[in-house]
């Protein structure tokens, strides 16, 4: 994600929502302290949402997450 918003001109800093599509609830949470504190590093302080879905468009894929960042 921070490749991403880098190639735009974004940091994590400037991300003010998240939306977190995920095959495995509990999978997620159990990772989520990792990810959640390199975003509390990198100052993001965005809102966001979990949820729970039976598969992705991909279905190799665990984890889509959809990021607003403003400047």
């Amino acid at each position: 994600m921070e490749t991403v918003l880098s190639g735009a001109g974004f940091t994590l800093a400037d991300v003010v929502r998240l939306n977190y599509y995920v095959t495995d609830v509990d999978a997620f949470m159990a990772a989520a302290e990792g990810f959640g504190s390199r975003l509390g590093q990198a100052g993001c302080r965005a809102a966001s949402t979990l949820l729970g879905v039976s598969r992705l468009a991909f279905p190799e894929l665990l984890v889509e997450i959809e990021a607003t960042a403003v400047k």
